[in-house]
């Protein structure tokens, strides 16, 4: 078992050294990851050649669409806004609210960006802010870190409660009592992200002077309905309503703070019409309109829109695309609409379309790669030898490391729900044996996955596509690496040592 162990954890360390010591590119550094995999698959845990190829082929599919779909899609709105001018518009109307940086990162990165991920997740909560933000004048780099960091506690219930629902269907525990442990594990970490994203605009513990209040609101607005809506009503709405709830307040707070500060220094700004905002705004409105329309909180759209689908067996896989429910194709339609609105000529947004694509080459290859090899690590047993053999290392004091579980899985295949999928059930045996809470524990899995969503090379290869950041993977793995280790250790003692209290945890 610890061979298979010691060759199983052979293409993380590659992956981590390559990008993050090494600095290689990322298309490199991920097609040798692969070959690297598909050699131990084949020589080391015995996995039939067809097998090999079916599962690459699979990984490839997959991370075309929807990943690289929904990428596009992504982009390609924030270029029809930028194109049109209306960002400049956006711009103005948060300027409006406050000039301070530290508040626009909340107000886009935390509260719009944790709107993006509930309603359509799959990468657009990194790639539309990151260049919002870039526009205002932040760093790219520190951008896409800043992003990366606010798009990981709202991924628990992205793509309107995706991950949650999976996992309780994988483990056959009641959706909305999952969904209310997961609230509650997450609970400290929702309250202190804002003042990291904070510090990190200023890369300094000083920037949390004068908005400590306003980083505090922000975090509980976030947290606090979403554990009310949890609770009572399910896993599709909490995240969704945490988002907004959290824009709203912060908001509020900034407009207060920066009117008493007009009334000091006597200073009044030009504000744009409600017409000019309407329309500068239309693209993302229509997403949040037919994104929620397309989604199973509107059964008979969701229903009719998921009968267009494209599905056939690859190996012991399958492929299956919903295209018309597709979030890229909903962004998409309705990015054509409001640039229309915004009296962008048809032909235009064809031009801009394209060159969306055409920039997208490097990122497309990577992110193929890293899918490919997450799913010849799953289907060859690699990625269970992991986790089975951490079940067997700690023992007792297993539930300490359940949250690095889920983290291992995001980083391996990019998504939470996949993580859900690859270990709902180990988590769910390990409780058992040990007498603990299965609640407790299987959301604990929940929890760290979103801890992996941070430095997971498919999120990487997603903000450096949209800051235009490509060869600057390495850099941004290290800086992203530091902050996923504390953010790890902060979840593992927390959730360990409050199961013992509460007695989740027997011992």
């Amino acid at each position: 078992m610890w061979i298979k162990f010691i060759f199983a954890l052979i293409p993380i360390i590659w992956l981590i050294t390559s990008l993050g010591v090494l600095k290689m590119a990322a298309t490199k550094a991920t097609m040798i990851g692969l070959i690297i995999t598909i050699i131990l698959a084949l020589f080391s845990f015995n996995m039939p050649l067809i097998n090999v190829f079916s599962a690459t082929l699979e990984g490839a599919l997959m991370a075309l669409f929807p990943i690289i779909y929904v990428i596009v899609a992504a982009l390609f709105t924030y270029n029809v806004t930028n194109k049109s001018g209306s960002l400049k518009v956006i711009q103005d109307l948060l300027s409006s609210i406050s000039t301070d940086k530290r508040i626009l990162v909340l107000i886009i990165a935390w509260g719009f960006g944790g709107f993006l991920e509930a309603i359509a997740g799959f990468g657009t909560a990194v790639a539309i802010p990151a260049g919002i933000l870039i526009a205002f004048g932040i760093d790219p780099i520190r951008a896409s870190v800043i992003c990366l960091i606010a798009n990981t506690t709202p991924t628990a219930f992205g793509a309107i409660g995706l991950p949650v629902i999976t996992l309780a269907n994988i483990t056959q525990i009641n959706g909305s009592e999952l969904s209310t442990y997961v609230t509650f594990e997450l609970f400290p970490l929702i309250v202190v992200i804002p003042f990291i994203l904070v510090i990190l605009v200023e890369n300094s513990l000083k920037a949390i002077k004068g908005v400590a209040g306003i980083c505090l609101a922000s975090g509980f607005a976030f947290a606090l309905p979403q554990i009310i809506v949890a609770k009572f009503v399910g896993p599709e709405l909490p995240a969704i309503v945490g988002a907004i709830f959290s824009i709203v307040v912060t908001i509020f707070l900034a407009k207060l703070r920066k009117q008493n500060e007009k009334q000091t220094e006597g200073k009044k700004e030009k504000s744009q019409s409600f017409a000019q905002v309407l329309k500068a705004m239309s693209p993302f409105i229509l997403v949040f309109v037919f994104v929620l329309l397309a989604s199973p909180l509107v059964p008979s759209i969701n229903q009719l829109l998921n009968q267009f689908i494209i599905k056939f067996s690859i190996g012991k896989g399958s492929f299956k695309f919903a295209y018309l429910a597709s979030p890229g194709t909903l962004i998409i339609i309705a990015t054509i609409i409001g640039g229309l609105i915004e009296k962008i000529k048809l032909q235009e947004l064809s031009k801009i379309f394209i060159v969306t694509i055409k920039g997208l080459g490097k990122t497309t290859l990577t992110v193929c790669t890293i899918v490919a090899l997450a799913k010849v690590m799953g289907y060859s047993g690699m990625t269970n030898a992991l986790a089975v053999s951490l079940v067997a290392l700690m023992g007792p004091v297993y539930p300490l490391v359940a949250p690095l579980i889920g983290a291992i899985g995001t980083f391996i295949t990019g998504s939470d729900t996949s993580a859900n999928v690859l270990f709902g059930n180990l988590q769910l045996s390990a409780a058992q044996s040990l007498g603990a809470n299965v609640d407790w524990v299987v959301a604990s899995n929940m929890v760290g996955a979103t801890a992996g969503k941070m430095i997971s090379p498919q999120s990487i290869a997603v903000a450096t596509a949209s800051t235009g950041l490509e060869g600057h993977e390495g850099e941004l793995l290290k800086q992203a690496l530091k902050w996923f280790s504390l953010y790890l250790i902060v979840i593992c003692l927390y959730l360990f040592g409050l199961g013992i209290i509460l007695g989740m945890l027997k011992y």
